[in-house]
């Protein structure tokens, strides 16, 4: 648990991820806001304050463990991850859309993330106003969320050449190292691995469901169109995972793996729902321009 595996490894994948998001990130995918409010709106709220409820109700239903339970609340709190900005591409989404929505989400995330995990802690552990992030650690998430993005960042306004050699090899190292470090998790956990898949399994495939379901279907609602309500649903149903865990699994933060079972597990499963998502949203696809309503 306080190896240095959890304690800096985990952080550091965190930090080159979101350098490497920064660094093809510029002021106007901020101001994109402005530019689709409607859409960003709904896709915010429903990230911040649905998902949360719902998440909420399916652990008291399926009567989850404690530790596992504030670890699905960590999970729903998590803001999207860089990932779907990929998937949202693949399957027609407005991309733009989607890196404002990680962009707003990863900074509203240093706010929302503890508040729920403080919450969930209090409601399902018995010593759970001990185990909350507290400023300190709240300080901690927002140095490793958004110091890197604010790096990336100014990387490309002061060398866009650099920022575009960069962000391949950055993109490469991010996912080696964060393969090692949960492959170095899950070896720890070896002996485990069944019991927490049965344990969150179908908790964690209905959560990343109806996540991709809330997602792509409220927008569709308020009557937004359709390349956006895919970047809401991508960016919605997919999570970032590795904040997850990097929250739960470190030492200085909640330190404790049981609570990084459910962000694993969906790491993985996510990969397979959203690309099933994105196949059954586009494979009826009119052929006409998108209806978007901003």
């Amino acid at each position: 648990m306080d190896s240095a595996l959890t304690a800096i490894g985990l952080p550091i994948a965190l930090g080159i991820i979101m350098l490497g998001l920064g660094l093809g990130l510029t002021t106007a995918d901020f101001r994109r806001v402005v530019q689709f409010p409607r859409p960003a709106l709904i896709a915010l709220a429903c990230q911040a304050l649905l998902l949360p409820a719902l998440c909420f109700g399916l652990v008291v239903v399926m009567d989850l463990k404690p530790e596992l339970a504030v670890g699905m609340m960590l999970l729903a709190a998590s803001p999207g991850g860089t990932t779907a900005n990929l998937y949202s591409h693949l399957f027609g989404g407005h991309v733009a859309l989607n890196v404002t929505l990680t962009a707003v989400n990863s900074v509203l995330a240093v706010v929302t993330l503890p508040v729920i995990v403080n919450l969930s802690a209090a409601r399902f552990l018995p010593d759970g106003a001990s185990i909350g992030l507290q400023f300190d650690k709240v300080l901690q998430v927002f140095a490793i969320v958004l110091i890197p993005v604010a790096i990336g960042m100014a990387v490309r306004v002061l060398r866009e050449g650099l920022a575009d050699r960069l962000a391949r090899p950055v993109k490469i190292l991010s996912v080696i190292v964060l393969v090692a470090v949960i492959a170095g998790t899950l070896l720890k956990e070896r002996d485990n691995i069944l019991d927490y898949l049965a344990a969150v399994g179908v908790a964690v495939l209905v959560f990343n469901v109806v996540s991709l379901a809330v997602g792509y279907g409220a927008p569709r609602l308020a009557g937004v169109g359709r390349r956006e309500s895919i970047a809401a649903g991508m960016e919605i149903g997919i999570h970032n995972s590795t904040l997850a865990i990097t929250v739960a699994v470190s030492p200085a933060l909640l330190n404790s793996t049981e609570m990084a079972i459910p962000a694993a597990v969906y790491g993985i499963v996510m990969f397979f729902t959203a690309a099933a998502f994105g196949y059954l949203v586009t494979r009826r696809r009119s052929a006409a321009p998108s209806d978007a309503v901003t």
